[in-house]
């Protein structure tokens, strides 16, 4: 039996959820868990698994309204820098398999997500334009077939969260447009 996706069941509202924002492509909630106050989700309502099996058109929304959800936390919760985060797989301790971005506020020494355990190193500049050219090469690859998920609707652009009209709410929900 498959595994119920949590995301999945906030976005079809079976399941409780403090509501940012949502239209017809993304939403933004609050985490349950809060390291700092402030910490959001911002996701497609459609069950994408990761970034790599995102469309163009859901993409634009989602990061419009990363950028919106972004403002308004780093506005309205005490914080000394933000850190937005979408994990991949075990080895990057994706807890939930839906897409999703955090924006976290972040204090000075807080410890959260260390980025490496030691040292980096640091390539030589012939590795890292070797490492460039493989990228680019499959990128041109990728960005020149169809994008097979997208759904064929017009960009959509979220309103900044200062400057969005003011929506009632229908139970735990922001009513639609």
């Amino acid at each position: 039996m498959a595994e119920v996706c949590i995301f999945c069941e906030i976005v079809r509202g079976k399941q409780p959820a403090s509501i940012v924002w949502e239209d017809e492509l993304v939403l933004a909630l609050i985490d349950p868990r809060q390291f700092h106050a402030g910490h959001t989700l911002v996701m497609p309502r459609r069950h994408l698994g990761d970034v790599r099996e995102l469309d163009y058109t859901t993409g634009a929304a989602l990061m419009a309204l990363v950028a919106c959800v972004t403002r308004a936390v780093a506005t309205t919760f005490p914080n000394q820098g933000l850190s937005l985060w979408h994990s991949i797989g075990p080895a990057a301790d994706q807890e939930v398999p839906h897409l999703h971005i955090h924006v976290h506020p972040r204090q000075i020494g807080d410890d959260l997500l260390r980025i490496y355990p030691s040292v980096a190193t640091s390539p030589d500049r012939q590795t890292l334009d070797r490492y460039a050219a493989l990228l680019r090469a499959l990128s041109a690859k990728i960005r020149s077939k169809p994008n097979q998920r997208s759904s064929g609707r017009a960009m959509c652009r979220v309103p900044d969260l200062f400057l969005c009209p003011a929506r009632p709410m229908l139970g735990n929900r922001i009513a639609p447009l």
